[in-house]
């Protein structure tokens, strides 16, 4: 008889698992770790840094990963809100979860209501992108206005998903 796993692990998919998370706050870290042990543990798992070519459209790539992963783990931190790869890649993966995308949010030293409420780091990263939008003008600003609010309204929803809550565990 197969296991859970296996009937996971031969799934029609690409990939098991889409890993996001914020290079600069835990490549070297927790996401490492991470990324290792479901390697170790079977599954075919995409990161942006192995998983694109240079030259590659980096857009298209990361939505076609999604797109051909069973699930997403985002790896949520500090300073994830001032990385609009980041949040861009959030929207993505929500957008899946209509077909079936399972998603798994890890709160990595933040706590879930900093993104429900766009409070502490959450906030900081919001004023950068606020900041922008007053240099903006014409097409761009309405633009740049929306996605704002299309990354607020997918913080507020991811918030809400269960998932780990790593707070306080920097340290490790």
């Amino acid at each position: 008889m197969k296991s859970q796993q296996d009937s996971f692990l031969n799934c029609r998919f690409t990939y098991h698992v889409f890993l996001s998370f914020r290079g600069e706050d835990t490549r070297k870290t927790f996401s490492d770790h991470l990324y290792t042990a479901l390697i170790h543990a079977g599954f075919r798992t995409f990161r942006d840094d192995h998983g694109l070519e240079r030259g590659e459209d980096i857009k298209f790539e990361l939505e076609k990963a999604i797109r051909e992963s069973r699930m997403s783990i985002i790896v949520f931190s500090k300073r994830y809100a001032t990385s609009t790869w980041c949040l861009e890649e959030l929207v993505m993966i929500l957008k899946r979860r209509t077909s079936g995308h399972a998603i798994l949010p890890v709160f990595y030293d933040v706590d879930p209501s900093e993104l429900r409420e766009q409070n502490g780091s959450f906030e900081e990263g919001f004023a950068r992108h606020e900041e922008k939008l007053k240099s903006e003008i014409g097409e761009q600003k309405e633009e740049l206005k929306e996605k704002i609010g299309t990354w607020r309204a997918a913080l507020r929803e991811v918030a809400d998903a269960t998932g780990m809550n790593l707070k306080n565990q920097a340290d490790g």
